[in-house]
């Protein structure tokens, strides 16, 4: 193939690399012996150096061997960004078990499947969370819920007093500072973390390798229940490295880790990347755009991975004259464009050129990146190190000429290697082209003649809000729960802020209609769905368009709505 990407590729690096042959584990295990009085994670001013990371993650990686944790078993984690993320992260790779990251949105009726798909029967998250896990696990068929549930509190990780830049936002609050009682839970038990760092006897041996499941986390889909993304740990590896390369990182970075941790840019691009380079990581539990301006000031952050909706958050500040950007060199990110406008701003006033990235669960982050030197804007950037990515006719997977528009296909070591018990949804993400496997983005795009890709639209039906991808099938599939709705389907409208938001057309049932308000059925939702996932707008109407064959016609609904429909406000 040709491949005129490579005259912008930056010199300083090979095409393709070989990564570690080891497990993830050993990274933080390296970096604890190389830097071990370091700083690994800055939270609310409260400093966790390298070796206590690694001292905490093996003691908890102990515990979960005496809960009977075994190589391959699957441990749910679900929690914001905090330090004991972190540590347990690495305590259950460290147990020779897999990491189940789940969204900390997710409400009970949800995370019933991210208990029994991956046959978990242990979990750890926070105390604002347990009681929900909880109710989930306690749903469920004896025998198929939780037996354990290690659960911690934000005060575990950091000074409840803690005053000055690193202060708490004032609506932050009630959230951190609670100290939730343990659950109550069928079938097994809670613990506490404290009592969970408390293990009797050591960490099991280390056995496992590149070859082995890793992580397993859970993406959506045009049909069903979300599916789990079997990652080995060389997966992660390469792109944890790879990262690392592209954006020149060194022991001496200091990160903004404002992007969630259970999403896999977060995960591998932000978290593994940073551990591998012994970097510096500054947390944050989610995002507040001034509390992110004080701590790139204090903390002197040079780089920040994020999504654009957070630059232009933080840019429209009052207080923005207050803090100081200049430590920064580099910055970037994805999961929606950066509008022009602001990339402009950010290079004129700060020198920065916002480094755009493209990837899926699937392909562990990056398929590909803007080379930092020569960035595009609005631009998914070139492919990846060790990464070859084309653009094919959908149906005849013949590949289109520069500048024709068809599906990304993807081939490289950051490829997963299929859906967790779903080999019929495995077999169909893959394509054989050119003699080998190529993964099937659903993702339409062209190359420039430079070697440039460029989004232009889904084969897939999702919804990009503020970055966060919503399925309508797994919206749908949750509203049908409600005892009024007759039929639903879900669609985007336009958003003046977060670009898209969701939108459901709705068919109430005969007893029901003038009874149930657009008010209520959103309550509802809120109730039962992640937030950002909720609609934020419901139409009712008397019938759904309907093909011969009997199928809602989404795609009429969602041609009506964005010839007419209203804006979804901020």
């Amino acid at each position: 193939m040709q491949r005129p990407h490579y005259k912008f590729w930056p010199k300083r690096l090979p095409h393709s690399m070989t990564p570690p042959a080891t497990s993830l584990w050993d990274n933080l295990a390296i970096s604890a012996r190389r830097y071990p009085d370091k700083s690994a994670i800055v939270f609310f001013g409260t400093r966790y150096s390298y070796a206590q990371v690694m001292q905490q993650a093996e003691r908890l990686a102990a515990r979960l061997f005496e809960l009977g944790v075994r190589r391959g078993d699957r441990v749910v984690l679900c929690m914001q960004n905090c330090p004991q993320l972190l540590v347990a992260h690495f305590a259950i790779l460290r147990a020779n078990a897999v990491v189940v990251p789940v969204n900390p949105m997710n409400r009970a009726e949800e995370l019933k499947h991210y208990i029994t798909d991956p046959d978990a029967k242990v979990a750890i998250t926070t105390g604002d969370l347990a009681p929900e896990l909880a109710k989930a696990s306690d749903a469920l068929p004896a025998g198929a819920g939780l037996q354990h549930l290690v659960v911690t509190q934000f005060t575990d990780a950091f000074d409840a007093q803690v005053t000055g830049v690193n202060a708490l936002p004032p609506a932050w609050h009630d959230w951190l500072l609670t100290r939730h009682p343990l659950p109550p839970l069928a079938g097994g038990r809670a613990l506490a973390w404290s009592e969970a760092l408390q293990a009797a006897q050591a960490a099991p041996a280390l056995d496992v390798g590149p070859d082995d499941l890793a992580v397993l986390p859970y993406t959506s889909g045009t049909t069903g229940l979300p599916k789990g993304c079997m990652h080995m740990h060389s997966s992660l590896m390469h792109n944890a490295v790879a990262s690392a390369a592209w954006g020149n990182a060194t022991a001496e970075n200091v990160t903004l880790l404002a992007v969630p941790m259970f999403h896999i840019t977060g995960m591998v691009s932000v978290m593994h990347s940073s551990i591998y380079s012994g970097a510096t990581l500054v947390m944050m539990p989610r995002w507040d755009r001034d509390l992110a301006g004080r701590l790139i000031s204090a903390w002197k952050v040079t780089t920040w991975t994020n999504i654009p909706t957070m630059v232009i958050d933080l840019l429209g500040s009052p207080d923005f004259d207050k803090y100081d950007l200049s430590s920064l060199v580099h910055i970037g990110g994805g999961g929606a464009a950066m509008p022009q406008a602001v990339a402009q701003r950010l290079f004129e006033q700060f020198g920065l050129r916002y480094v755009e990235g493209y990837g899926l669960t699937e392909t562990a982050a990056p398929s590909h990146s803007n080379p930092p030197d020569a960035p595009k804007q609005q631009c998914l950037g070139i492919p990846f190190m060790s990464t070859d990515a084309r653009v094919v006719d959908p149906d005849t997977l013949r590949e289109m000429p520069v500048g024709g528009q068809g599906e990304i296909i993807i081939r490289g070591p950051e490829v997963f290697k299929g859906y967790w018990k779903r080999p019929d949804a495995t077999a169909a993400a893959f394509v054989e082209f050119e003699g080998r496997s190529f993964f099937r983005s659903g993702d339409l795009g062209y190359m420039d003649e430079e070697g440039y890709f460029f989004l232009t639209d889904r084969l897939k039906r999702m919804i990009n809000a503020s970055g966060f991808k919503v399925w309508p099938a797994e919206v749908e599939a949750l509203m049908f729960r409600h005892p009024a709705i007759q039929e639903a389907c879900v669609i985007s409208a336009r958003d003046s802020y977060r670009g898209e938001t969701v939108k459901a057309v709705v068919v109430l049932r005969a007893a029901y209609r003038g009874k149930v308000s657009e008010a209520e059925l959103v309550a509802w939702c809120r109730d039962n769905m992640a937030v950002y996932k909720v609609p934020r707008i419901v139409e009712f109407v008397d019938a759904l368009p309907k093909s011969g064959s009997g199928k809602v016609m989404w795609r009429s609904l969602q041609e009506a709505e964005n010839q007419g429909g209203r804006d979804g406000g901020g």
